[in-house]
């Protein structure tokens, strides 16, 4: 997954500054350790050129079993190859109760008919 993003790839990520592909693995191997069953679904925004803004919500629990909606949007921009250049993301977290859960597909890619953002009301 690391080699979509340019080598000098820049992100803003709640409070982390991860620059360069390196520390975008690190950064990358935290948070999937920390967000764990983790599904997500995203919808286009908006795109020009190089430029795609994307909103999303993921569902995911710690290692004591809290589980949590993440809510944001993200902003990417590509290089001349491509590659993300930049990602800025924004992110909330709401506490969830297991039984407010809206995603409940096995894991890994979300169904083709799983039904996406908007039509969750999300």
């Amino acid at each position: 997954m690391a080699l979509a993003y340019a080598i000098d790839s820049r992100w803003r990520n709640r409070a982390e500054f991860p620059n360069g592909r390196p520390e975008i693995i690190q950064f990358l191997k935290r948070k999937w350790a920390k967000e764990l069953d983790y599904r997500l679904i995203k919808e286009l925004w908006a795109y020009d050129g190089n430029r795609i803004a994307v909103r999303f919500a993921y569902e995911w629990h710690d290692d004591s079993g809290h589980w949590y909606r993440s809510y944001g949007n993200e902003n990417w921009e590509f290089n001349q190859d491509g590659l993300m250049a930049f990602r800025f993301a924004s992110i909330n977290d709401l506490p969830i109760s297991e039984s407010d859960r809206k995603y409940h597909w096995p894991l890994g890619r979300r169904p083709d008919d799983h039904p996406g953002l908007s039509d969750l009301g999300l």
